[in-house]
This record gives structure tokens, C-alpha cells and sequence, in this order.
């Protein structure tokens, strides 16, 4: 790795930063949707409980403190309470609306670093086999493979280093659309239990009591 480097000439340097920048926006991505996965099932449960003591205050503290898109929708229930389930369930579909692209937020740009970084790995090849005909033209016409090495670690550098972090850019990529997509499958659950719920616990409280 480290003749990779020190051999690959300017174009290295630039792969560096693409990588490095990668790793970041990946690393940042997972930790936020690993905290916004929740046990959706069980903090529904909680909030159910709560409403059904009458407690709809405490429900939206639960919902506001708790991370996660699901909480969301389940404040935007508890906030619409009182308003006919029509506007409860606009309430919920806006709330999950808003959410999507905080989910996605970065995704974009680590897919963008997996095409172009073979792309730039391509400009340091070819920068290195200009230099390889340099040398060759300088030396000419005794011209010795010592003479080529730098050109062609130059161009081989470039081209490995762009395929590692292309190949593990892409493999991230793909690792948090798959979370993003666990995600969006809570959500929908989610709104269409909270639905059910609001809709029977509304019914519950304007039944008439004997």
C-alpha cells in the first residue's frame, strides 16, 4: 500500500481524498440509520399504552426524546389527535415524506465517488504511460527498464487504488440503501398500526359510557 502511495504520483493523492471522503460519509450514514432503526413493535406498544391512560403529553415527550423516522410518525399522530383521521393519516404520510431524504442525505454522493473514482484512476494510468514514452524518449536509443518502472508504477498504482475504493464505495452504497429500505418497510408498518390504533382508540373515547 504503501509503494502505492509513495509511487502513484499526484493522481494518488487525489484517490486519497475520494477514499477518505468515502469512508466518512459511509461511516457517518450507518451510525445515523443504525440509531434511527428502532424496535418499532415495542416503542408503539409504549406510546399505546400511554394514550389509552389519556396521557397524550407524555406520549409526545416519548415520541419527541426517541430517535428514529418511526417516532416521527407516531408524534404526528399524537400531535393531530383530536382531528379527524383523514388529517391524521395526511399528518403521518407528511411526517414520513420528510424523513425520506434525511435518510438518503449523502447516499447520493457515495454512489457519485464509486463511478468516478475508476474514472480518475483511468486519468493516473494514462498519465502514467505518458511518462513511460517520456523516459523512453529521453533515453532513447538505449533505453533500460529502470528507465520505464516510474511511469508504469505510476500508471498501475492508480488503477489499483481506484478499483479498492470504487469496489468498496459501491459495497457501502449498497449496504445503506439496504438499511434505508429496512427502514421505509418500519414506517409503513408503523403508519398503518397507527392508523388502526388512532381509529379504535378515537371510536373507544366517543362511545358512550354507561
Amino acid at each position: 500500500m504503501f509503494n502505492l502511495i509513495g509511487n502513484g504520483g499526484p493522481v494518488i493523492w487525489l484517490l486519497l481524498v475520494c477514499g477518505l471522503f468515502a469512508a466518512a460519509m459511509f461511516f457517518e450514514r450507518l451510525f445515523n440509520l443504525h440509531r434511527a432503526q428502532i424496535a418499532a413493535d415495542d416503542f408503539l406498544k409504549g406510546v399505546y399504552n400511554i394514550l389509552n391512560r389519556g396521557n397524550t403529553v407524555e406520549a409526545a415527550t416519548i415520541c419527541e426524546e426517541a430517535p428514529g423516522p418511526v417516532a416521527r410518525l407516531a408524534l404526528a399522530a399524537v400531535l393531530h389527535h383530536d382531528d379527524t383521521l383523514e388529517n391524521i393519516g395526511r399528518a403521518i404520510e407528511d411526517a414520513g415524506l420528510e424523513e425520506i431524504p434525511r435518510m438518503e442525505r449523502g447516499l447520493g454522493w457515495l454512489a457519485t465517488l464509486a463511478r468516478i473514482t475508476p474514472l480518475v484512476g483511468l486519468l493516473g494510468t494514462v498519465l502514467g504511460m505518458m511518462e513511460v514514452l517520456l523516459a523512453a524518449k529521453r533515453a532513447a536509443p538505449l533505453v533500460q527498464s529502470a528507465d520505464l518502472t516510474g511511469g508504469l508504477w505510476m500508471a498501475l498504482s492508480a488503477t489499483a487504488l481506484s478499483l479498492i475504493i470504487a469496489i468498496l464505495a459501491y459495497a457501502g452504497y449498497n449496504l445503506l440503501v439496504s438499511r434505508v429500505e429496512s427502514i421505509l418497510l418500519d414506517m409503513e408498518r408503523s403508519a398503518s398500526a397507527l392508523m388502526n390504533f388512532m381509529r379504535q382508540w378515537k371510536q373507544n373515547r366517543e362511545a358512550p359510557r354507561a
